[in-house]
């Protein structure tokens, strides 16, 4: 069924401009197929789709996921961009700095200004 097609987070948001000013600017991404509805961000295979919505900001778990090689590099080439970095206590791992690690798996979540819990993650 949809094994087969292609996934895009969903991310609601107050102000379209500060969303694309984020995601533009801040994650380097490229808008595309703008709508009244909303706009696409193409990464990969995928993307992220934001919209603006009264409800944005009130998820409390993580919203999308990006899959990275090398996510110390990740890390602090948004802190230079001014991202500020969540720290969440979680059995199994443990903190090196802002990343989270779990086996083989590095992981880092940070905020897009509508709180929205984005993530990298290498070794996914």
């Amino acid at each position: 069924m949809l094994a087969s097609n292609e996934v895009c987070a969903c991310l609601a948001v107050k102000d379209m401009a500060v969303a694309a000013k984020f995601y533009e600017e801040v994650l380097g991404m490229t808008a595309e197929k703008p709508s009244d509805y909303g706009t696409f961000y193409k990464s990969g295979n995928g993307g992220v789709f934001v919209y603006p919505s009264q409800y944005a900001g009130t998820n409390q778990a993580t919203a999308a996921a990006w899959s990275v090689d090398d996510a110390a590099a990740e890390v602090e080439a948004l802190k230079a961009k001014g991202v500020e970095f969540e720290h969440y206590d979680m059995p199994g791992q443990t903190r090196e700095g802002d990343l989270h690690i779990a086996g083989p798996t590095k992981s880092a979540w940070f905020k897009d200004p509508d709180g929205n819990i984005l993530n990298i993650v290498e070794g996914m």
